[in-house]
């Protein structure tokens, strides 16, 4: 039970993260150096994700953007400074973001507390989108799901 709650955090958060760095790159065209010095994209890695699959609006893209800037804020308030640092080392050697926040030994309170913050991401994201693009999104989710390896639980 643990194993699977725990499995769904960092399936959660990775999510999180990975429609975080979609989003930054779609808006990466942009000069501004703000979103040049938060792009996740820095190694160049390029990659299609469900957002741009998605063709959000301008005003969805700004909405989806501060969801994620208050979603990062709340996990970093979470994280004790070392955690924090241990992530970023992490995420900078490019580990796995599920190896990444499976290493920092998170406390059961922390566990918890950011599977709340994903779920409430999520459902602040869901409302952005319209009916058309939430099944669009449910799509590729299940695509993904359905090339992951079977693991035994």
């Amino acid at each position: 039970m643990k194993l699977k709650k725990l499995s769904l955090i960092f399936g959660a958060i990775a999510l999180s993260l990975t429609v975080t760095s979609f989003a930054i790159k779609a808006e990466a065209n942009s000069t501004s150096p703000i979103v040049v010095a938060q792009s996740w994209e820095k190694g160049g890695r390029e990659k299609e994700g469900p957002l741009q699959r998605l063709g959000l609006t301008d005003e969805q893209k700004t909405k989806m953007k501060e969801i994620r800037r208050n979603t990062r804020a709340e996990v970093e308030k979470i994280l004790t400074e070392q955690q924090r640092e241990q992530l970023q080392t992490a995420m900078q050697n490019r580990q796995g973001r599920r190896s990444a926040f499976s290493s920092l030994n998170l406390s059961d309170e922390q566990k918890s507390q950011l599977q709340q913050v994903m779920q409430s991401q999520k459902t602040q994201m869901d409302a952005v989108l319209t009916a058309e693009q939430k099944a669009q999104l449910q799509k590729y989710r299940e695509e993904m799901r359905s090339r992951r390896p079977q693991r035994n639980m």
